[in-house]
């Protein structure tokens, strides 16, 4: 008897064993997909993760229906490192396979399949089945895996469609068609026939009674000579000899000129070529040095650089040398904003080694970029990405980036796996004996703690590149300017005139609020009543572009009321603001200026970050609004002010890190200003100018909240002192959820001789019509976390085994961030 043990795509947490002819037996390896029915009628993709001889003992084994692959997709490493992630983070590994693979590989019953449109069908090259398929989808737009079975009349089809969708015929349904074409820019030059002396001779008599085309003419000569060889756009001289496009059009049909698109990069990469490209400065080069000696002794070294001290510029030195040694790269960024400006420079520099995973890549993308990094393809040498892009299948894997470290979007909140992307690459470079390099102006405590333990080498730069001065920083005290009327709306009079000025002077402005929407609240004057969302406990938020109120957890909309639901009052008023709001009030204050601005909003689609970014990045925007997407390493060098609009509402938040957080979201905003040779300057609005958290940023004072902090952790048991372990539990009666949470914080407080806190109501206890409660597991550094995770976990399998609490949902959150 031959077996396979097989992973589902599926939320359980064991393996699975079918059994197979010998001859599957010999052919099977780790790391194939095979198709394999689960339950009365399902079949899903699983994946071999081992072979053995030995039958089940509590079930008779299904035989499977058939393999998907030829050669394995998956890498031995990676099914080591997902079962780390779901040992580690106490969750399924079937959440993991599931969260890891892209959809395109998972086929299932479920799936939904189209015929691509405009592709050119050779229906003679097409096998029996597959001529039926591509029939039936001929007339009806979409078809269920179901009905290809019906179709064919078999069970096994998900070759057959496999196939289809290898040769370009279908694709899953999944996909959204994007409408983003590249850019494209005509631009102009003279015809080869006028070329020579003689030629131009020839094209001056020609022109001598057309004034209106000499003069264009003859601005081209003057712009193709200013401009140094560079190509001449239309645009450009349309703009510059003021004369329409028209007489441009008919000088191209005279042949005088001929006209020809270049595809611009949205993002456009300036600066000289290469070789001259990349000269460290001297903080750099020792930095360099430095990064590349406490490598040598540690695994892993954070680097510590403050804003715009040219980190980007150390880390492709740093590829360049495990480039040399034929090494992968991984590349992690913290949000996929980031990646558009950063794709940008490593290709000038890599050229086409680099690719770029990421959620906004459609399917037929990210199976590309799997197979590349698979074969270890030229083309995927260094991949950038966001935090999905650690479960690729690497196998030469030398150096691992993670940029931006502190940020919390590296922490998967759901669903499952809820891993950081940060600690699991540590891990995974450690299965490839390779390096990790962690970088941030910001570091997290926890980072930091571990290279004063010597846990990690530290690296510090503390000057910006090519010895910009680091932002001036000025403090509004927003109690004293409401106080003295020198407010107009949000806006303080000094933060009027900083733009003001900035806007005279042709700079750009960045504006941070980390609230999107007009405003948190409306709220009835009359009686006080705030429309609440009818499925979770949170008030509405009002977006007046749309006109209707919003809730920014399940989506659930209404227009907005001309009265009041509970009194009728027509008394309506808005309370706290948005970047929407901000954006109105800038329209008001600065009528001729171009205001954009940037939230989850506005970047919907897969290049809705590209389209916002380019457009700031060509002056086209000169007062960009935004959340904490802005506050990113993004790099604008014409941005002169930064206003952060209110630093309290990021402050005062019911979490433990809501100083640390607000520490690094204002730094890291405060160092988008300033990145060119003159200094930036910072207004921060407040109404606690002497809190000691803003009193750290203006000081640039890392050190200072660090320890202050760390103090804090210590005395209420807090990472990086213990590890926590948050359990969630979700329910749509409040009272079998409350005895249910109640049952099980008292076995855990039982059971296990740490703090066990809950079960909590959190500050919004009900989301989608489930009831939340929350119970703290903080678990010491010197107590074993794996013996405690196993006690959790028994505990947690003898809840669901009383009948009455199995209904409730539990989700773990080891490491909460």
């Amino acid at each position: 008897m031959y077996f396979v043990e097989v992973i589902l795509p599926l939320a359980l947490a064991k393996t699975f064993t079918y059994s197979v002819s010998e001859a599957e037996y010999d052919y099977i390896q780790k790391g194939m997909r095979i198709a394999v029915p689960f339950g009365k009628s399902k079949i899903y993709t699983a994946l071999v993760i081992d072979l053995h001889q030995n039958k089940p003992a509590l079930y008779e084994a299904k035989e499977i229906h058939q393999i998907l692959d030829e050669k394995p997709i998956v890498t031995e490493n990676q099914i080591r490192h997902w079962q780390w992630i779901a040992d580690y983070y106490m969750c399924a590994i079937g959440d993991v396979y599931r969260g890891a693979m892209p959809t395109a590989l998972l086929l299932e019953n479920e799936t939904l399949i189209t015929q691509k449109s405009g592709v050119f069908v050779d229906e003679s090259q097409l096998t029996d089945e597959e001529f039926l398929i591509y029939q039936a989808l001929q007339q009806q737009s979409s078809l269920r895996i179901q009905d290809v079975i019906g179709i064919l009349n078999k069970k096994s089809v998900f070759p057959v469609i496999q196939k289809l969708i290898d040769k370009g015929i279908l694709i899953l349904q999944e996909e959204i068609q994007e409408s983003y074409k590249p850019k494209l820019v005509r631009y102009i030059r003279l015809h080869p026939k006028y070329d020579s002396d003689q030629g131009l001779n020839n094209l001056l008599s020609t022109l001598k009674n057309a004034n209106k085309q000499k003069e264009i003419v003859l601005a081209y000569f003057q712009l193709s000579a200013s401009e140094k060889k560079q190509p001449v756009a239309v645009k450009q001289l349309t703009e510059v000899s003021g004369v329409s496009s028209g007489i441009v059009k008919a000088l191209i049909d005279k042949e005088v000129f001929e006209d020809y698109l270049i595809q611009e990069d949205r993002v456009s990469f300036t600066g000289e070529s290469d070789s001259n490209q990349l000269q460290l400065s001297e903080a750099q080069q020792k930095a360099f040095e430095e990064v590349k000696a406490s490598l040598l002794e540690k695994e892993v070294c954070l680097l510590h650089g403050v804003t715009s001290s040219g980190k980007t510029e150390i880390y492709i030195k740093l590829i360049e040398d495990y480039l040399v040694q034929g090494k992968q790269v991984l590349y992690l960024l913290p949000e996929i904003a980031l990646t558009t400006q950063l794709v940008t420079r490593l290709q000038a520099h890599f050229g086409n080694k680099v690719a770029v995973f990421h959620s906004k890549y459609n399917n037929n993308e990210r199976v590309e970029v799997w197979s590349q990094v698979l074969q270890n393809s030229e083309k995927a040498q260094i991949v950038i990405g966001a935090r999905s892009a650690l479960f690729l299948p690497f196998s030469n894997l030398g150096f691992v980036i993670v940029d931006e470290e502190h940020e919390q979007t590296f922490k998967q909140t759901d669903p499952a796996p809820r891993y950081h992307a940060r600690d699991a690459s540590i891990v995974l470079a450690s299965f490839f004996k390779a390096k990790v390099l962690l970088g941030s102006a910001t570091p997290s405590i926890e980072s930091y703690y571990n290279t004063v333990t010597a846990k990690y080498g530290l690296v510090q730069i503390s000057k910006r590149y090519g010895n910009v001065m680091m932002p001036e920083i000025e403090l509004v005290d927003l109690k004293d300017k409401y106080f003295r009327k020198r407010m107009t709306g949000h806006f303080s009079d000094v933060m009027i005139d900083a733009i003001a000025v900035a806007l005279s002077l042709g700079e750009q402005v960045i504006l941070f609020q980390n609230r999107r929407g007009y405003s948190p609240l409306l709220e009835c004057m009359t009686c006080g009543h705030v429309p609440q969302c009818r499925q979770c406990d949170v008030s509405l938020t009002y977006h007046k572009h749309k006109n209707q109120l919003r809730c920014h957890y399940c989506g659930y909309s209404i227009a907005k009321p001309t009265n009041c639901h509970s009194c009728s009052s027509i008394d309506l008023t808005t309370k706290g603001f948005g970047t929407e709001q901000i954006q109105q009030e800038l329209i008001q204050l600065f009528p001729d200026s171009k205001i954009g601005r940037m939230d989850q909003d506005t970047t919907r689609g897969k290049f809705g970050f590209e389209r916002i970014i380019d457009s700031f990045k060509n002056r086209e925007i000169d007062i960009m609004v935004g959340t904490q997407m802005l506050a990113k390493g993004l790099d604008f060098d014409n941005v002169s002010l930064v206003g952060i609009m209110n630093a309290d509402n990021m402050l005062y938040h019911p979490d433990f890190r809501a100083f640390e957080r607000s520490f690094q979201t204002m730094t890291q905003v405060a160092g988008r200003s300033g990145r060119s040779e003159k200094q930036g300057k910072v207004i921060i609005q407040t109404y606690n100018p002497n809190h000691n958290t803003i009193q750290q940023v203006t000081n640039n004072d890392y050190i200072g909240m660090y320890k202050e902090q760390l103090y804090d952790r210590r005395i209420y048991m807090y990472p990086p002192y213990f590890r926590i372990i948050k359990i969630t539990l979700k329910h749509r009666d409040f009272d079998k959820l409350k005895e249910g949470s109640m049952w099980l914080y008292q076995v855990l407080n039982q059971n296990l001789n740490i703090p066990v806190l809950g079960p909590e109501e959190p500050r919004i206890n009900r989301i989608r019509n489930e009831f939340i409660r929350t119970i703290m597991i903080k678990i010491p550094q010197n107590l074993s976390i794996n013996n405690t995770k196993k006690t959790i976990q028994k505990i947690l399998n003898s809840f669901d085994a009383v009948p009455q609490y199995r209904v409730i949902k539990v989700a773990l959150n080891v490491d909460f961030y």
